[in-house]
């Protein structure tokens, strides 16, 4: 990835130049050749959100947009849930927080992942909400406020109550809030959790969990702080379990239209359709073989479709001679393996198929041959995956198309 270099402003503290990263374009309707693309349906992301906000009761919706909105398109699906009355978003990386707002994105951004290398001065820029859960990460955002003459920045505290990747230890928490009480150049905001087993059968995870997170509010406010939004409960929480949703709840796969555990989520509608088209055809006698390694051979005279899309667009290799596609309203199976570009599909058993069919990677079809879907759990089922994974596997060469139907 090419990168550039900027100067460090007159008075920064900081000793090196910062480097820019210039992100990779994604492929974009106006460039595509082939028919492979993923259509975005604006209206079932609105009518999710409708879902969610219904589900949450009072608490803020803010919706998690993290890995390109889950492969959907950060910027087209962040203006639509803006537009629709979404509360705020929430992102994993520094990087994503920039791309929203320089999107246009005007509602409150929290950047969750608590990395930011020496960028804090793009906190004060974007006027963005950092979570930390560090005393060195408070000192370096005090600092940059005191060097651009700032206003105090609100920020969230994350308490680690049992997830293990980041947060403030029950131990640690004193240290911190120490830290916050010497540097009034920022403001607690907010205290956030992450829930580890919200879409486990049983639940009692979540509510130990909850009950670390009310004691370390607790000691929060003991110490003189009052944190106004306290929050977290990601999809499967906000659905299932009232008493995470507090101020605030962060759905993520909800808002996509993808039921984050069984049985919840029933009115939710899939976003994204993957299509393609059939760009070849051939006829085999029985006995041929065809595709890397040979491994499979047809049984008998088969009539073969060769479709442009393969796993470096997200097609998921090990859906190699087990998975399906849709084709004229009707399942046929991928025969051989997936390769990088390409796949070839058995559609011996479908009567009319011609060169320009639709080819219905991911979501649902309607055609002369019946009505079926493939869905993402289905998908996360063969591949031994999650649903959240075959989402963002889409790939940036994919063209995204946003429908309004």
């Amino acid at each position: 990835m090419a990168v550039k270099t900027q100067p460090a402003q007159p008075g920064s503290p900081l000793a090196t130049p910062l480097p820019r990263v210039l992100r990779p374009r994604r492929a974009t309707p106006a460039d595509a050749v082939r028919p492979t693309r993923a259509e975005v349906n604006l209206a079932a992301l609105r009518h999710n959100l409708r879902v969610v906000q219904r589900a949450a009761q009072g608490a803020r919706v803010w919706g998690v947009l993290k890995a390109d909105a889950y492969g959907h398109g950060a910027p087209a699906v962040a203006r639509t849930l803006e537009r629709a009355g979404i509360d705020g978003m929430c992102v994993a990386l520094l990087e994503e927080a920039i791309e929203l707002r320089d999107a246009g994105i005007r509602v409150p951004l929290l950047v969750m992942g608590g990395y930011y290398g020496q960028a804090w001065g793009e906190i004060l820029a974007r006027d963005l909400v950092p979570v930390v859960y560090d005393v060195g990460q408070i000192e370096a955002l005090a600092r940059e406020v005191r060097f651009a003459s700032s206003e105090p920045v609100g920020l969230h505290l994350k308490i680690d109550t049992g997830m293990g990747r980041l947060g403030c230890t029950p131990a640690e928490l004193p240290a911190l809030l120490a830290a916050l009480g010497r540097h009034p150049e920022v403001r607690l905001d907010g205290l956030m959790t992450h829930l580890a087993c919200a879409d486990a059968t049983d639940l009692g995870a979540v509510d130990e969990q909850l009950a670390r997170f009310t004691e370390a509010t607790r000691v929060v406010r003991e110490a003189g702080f009052d944190p106004k939004v306290l929050h977290a409960a990601n999809s499967a929480a906000l659905l299932r379990s009232p008493g995470s949703r507090l101020d605030v709840v962060r759905p993520g796969i909800a808002l996509f239209g993808v039921a984050p555990c069984e049985g919840a989520g029933i009115e939710l509608r899939p976003v994204m359709k993957v299509r393609s088209e059939v760009v070849a055809l051939r006829d085999l006698v029985a006995g041929e073989s065809l595709g890397y390694g040979w491994t499979w051979r047809a049984e008998r005279p088969s009539r073969i479709a060769t479709v442009p899309m393969g796993y470096a667009d997200g097609l998921h290799r090990d859906l190699s001679n087990r998975g399906d596609v849709l084709v004229r309203g009707r399942r046929a199976r991928i025969v051989g393996a997936v390769s990088m570009d390409l796949t070839m599909i058995d559609v011996t058993d479908h009567e009319g198929v011609s060169v320009r069919d639709e080819v219905v990677v991911l979501g649902q079809q309607e055609g002369p041959l019946g009505r079926d879907a493939i869905t993402a759990l289905e998908i996360a089922g063969l591949t031994s995956s999650i649903p959240w994974e075959v989402l963002t596997h889409v790939s940036r060469r994919v063209p995204r198309f946003y429908r309004e139907p």
